[in-house]
């Protein structure tokens, strides 16, 4: 069942628990799913209509609880004000660089951070079991956006 696609894992996981399998409770759960970026509940909703469903509230946070209860889906809190969600990678570390801008998250593996925080560890007496970093700040394309939009904002040519 792991080396199945994790749509698939989350469909087998409704069966298991004796769950109906709507067409929007999917469409909801493949869209987390495949998404690389934390969403909200109303990204969640925007991004459904526009691909054409309306999807209610209610049913977006009742998939999303499903997912995170399933395991699949990690729930998120950046200090907004609203949760945000995202697909587990069942990686025992977890690092991200997030852009504060449009939201996109890229993952990464640095073998010198995996050094230091068993370093860190290790000189406190701590067993390392797992971390998570987060790196804010604002990916090339929103830079260069906001760049583009500096210079029509001066009158000066690209």
């Amino acid at each position: 069942m792991a080396d199945q696609p994790v749509g698939e894992r989350f469909r087998a996981w409704l069966r298991e628990q004796n769950l109906p399998l709507t067409p929007r409770r999917l469409a909801i759960a493949d869209l987390l799913l495949e998404s690389h970026r934390h969403l909200s509940a109303e990204e969640l909703i925007a991004a459904l209509a526009a691909r054409g469903l309306r999807v209610g509230t209610a049913t977006v946070y009742r998939t999303i609880d499903m997912l995170v209860a399933s395991g699949f889906v990690e729930e998120r809190d950046r200090g907004e004000g609203f949760r945000r969600f995202e697909p587990k990678r069942g990686l025992p570390h977890n690092e991200q660089l997030l852009c504060s801008v449009c939201g996109r998250v890229e993952e990464f593996r640095e073998a010198a951070l995996e050094r230091m925080t068993k370093r860190v560890a290790d000189a406190r007496g701590f067993v390392r079991e797992r971390h998570r970093l987060v790196i804010y700040g604002q990916c090339g394309g929103c830079r260069k956006a906001a760049a583009g939009a500096a210079r029509a904002e001066s009158g000066a040519r690209p």
